[in-house]
């Protein structure tokens, strides 16, 4: 079937659901560009209507991580709220997407993403599942790390990839490929972030992500071993770069470069600095890697 874009109309061009449906896609737009400087950056490499739906993903994905990482608990809401916030707002996308109406922008922009795309239930829940362990569980054995990182991040990837090959044909042989570069790739992002914010998560939220991790002690060998779990997911996620569309494949290809230069940047950091500061990527890095992915550099 045959849909039409998904694409914000001229001021004034829309009127009734038209308009609802702009607004809200305006508004996931306006969200992730506040958050994230690196996202914003490369989602313009995106083809239009693929930008639209990934924006309309990482909005969702966003205000749902806010909810556990502390906004919530600044207004006053305890632990308990907290969780009944982030199951309302779970069940809210859950009707959003049976029935394409929400009264939250945000989530109703997912669902328009969700029901066009094909996003299923088996993807949203771990990802919720995920969240609701941030309000629970403080530190992970290797099994829920590995649970964790899948909903937190790998399906993250899964949705991307829907949109990613809307209205292309892949073999099964090449969107098993396609599916394990996106998994390995969100993973990667993940243990990056999780990485770089050593300090800040077990300062602020008291929680420490990395299985058999004392950040007590806290030393070069953990970070290299860490480090080459991340090479490993890299790796992976470079491999299947080529196969992804046209439409897609620089802004992925941006996304790899930015985070395997934060990796670069971590394994030249000290162990001892990591757990006291945050690595970042300088934007005169940023510009320059985004010029290359332009020109077609893949990692």
């Amino acid at each position: 079937m045959n849909f039409p874009a998904l694409r914000v109309r001229p001021s004034g061009a829309a009127t009734g659901s038209a308009l609802y449906d702009d607004v809200a896609i305006e508004t996931s737009a306006r969200v992730i560009a506040r958050y994230s400087t690196s996202f914003g950056m490369a989602s313009r490499l995106l083809a239009p209507d693929v930008r639209t739906h990934i924006r309309n993903i990482y909005a969702l994905v966003r205000v749902a991580d806010e909810i556990v990482d502390g906004v919530a608990q600044e207004a006053g809401l305890s632990a308990e709220e907290i969780a009944r916030r982030l199951d309302a707002f779970e069940a809210e996308t859950d009707l959003a997407c049976a029935t394409g109406y929400s009264t939250n922008l945000v989530i109703h922009a997912f669902a328009l993403t969700a029901r066009r795309m094909g996003i299923p239930g088996d993807l949203t829940r771990p990802f919720f599942a995920s969240m609701r362990a941030d309000c629970t569980e403080t530190t992970h054995t290797a099994e829920s790390f590995t649970a964790y990182v899948y909903g937190s991040a790998e399906v993250i990837g899964l949705m991307c990839l829907r949109a990613f090959l809307y209205g292309h044909t892949v073999t099964a042989d090449e969107e098993a490929r396609l599916v394990d570069g996106a998994r390995h790739l969100g993973a990667a992002f993940q243990k990056v972030n999780f990485l770089r914010d050593l300090s800040a998560d077990f300062d602020g939220l008291g929680r420490n992500y990395f299985p058999g991790v004392e950040l007590s002690s806290f030393s070069e060998n953990d970070k290299s071993r860490l480090l080459a779990d991340i090479d490993t997911d890299l790796a992976a996620s470079s491999a299947a770069l080529p196969g992804l569309p046209a439409s897609s494949r620089r802004a992925v290809a941006l996304a790899q470069l930015l985070f395997g230069e934060l990796t670069e940047r971590i394994r030249s950091t000290p162990a001892s600095a990591l757990i006291q500061t945050r690595v970042r990527v300088p934007n005169s890095v940023k510009l320059r890697l985004a010029a290359a992915a332009a020109a077609g550099k893949l990692p």
